[in-house]
């Protein structure tokens, strides 16, 4: 990270950012070919430890690139604020994001899916929810073990924090 001021490695925080964002955008590659989809989740975060929930059709292209290549990336964002400057070059955009690399699996184990989906439905909703097996036999779930990932935010200058107080 360039920005080393911008880092966040307060877990709680991190566990805010998936809390709070919603879409997760996921980067494949098709024989060197880039492929980014946006995708609802789930996670669990133990630890330091992420993996990531994702569902969606039983068939698709997303699941024959992972078939090819399970390594992939993803990012996200949020609280995303836009602000202006006196100048092009001072206008900008508050946020906090996270972002890594991980593998990438098809779940096949009932009671995973069945996992999945529920932390995937808490993560969007913050309800519970749970599947029974005819449920998770019409979607797949993907399961994205988290090798790296870091986390940064850019605050609104302090001329807007200041400004609201």
């Amino acid at each position: 990270m360039r920005k080393r001021e911008r880092e966040i490695t307060d877990l709680e925080e991190i566990r805010s950012i998936l809390d709070q964002c919603k879409i997760l955008h996921l980067g494949l590659s098709d024989e060197g070919q880039p492929y980014v989809v946006p995708l609802n989740y789930g996670y669990l975060l133990e630890g330091k430890t992420l993996t990531f929930y994702l569902h969606g059709a039983t068939e698709g292209y997303k699941y024959e690139v992972i078939q090819k290549n399970p390594r992939v990336s993803f990012a996200m964002e949020c609280d995303t604020i836009p602000f202006e400057g006196k100048a092009a070059c001072q206008y900008g955009m508050s946020y906090r994001s996270l972002m890594g690399r991980g593998t990438a699996f098809i779940v096949t184990d009932i009671a995973e899916k069945q996992m999945g989906l529920s932390l995937l439905m808490n993560t969007q909703t913050g309800k519970d929810f749970t599947f029974n097996e005819k449920l998770v036999s019409i979607v797949n779930v993907i399961k994205v073990t988290v090798d790296s990932y870091s986390a940064k935010k850019r605050p609104l200058p302090q001329i807007f924090t200041a400004a609201e107080k």
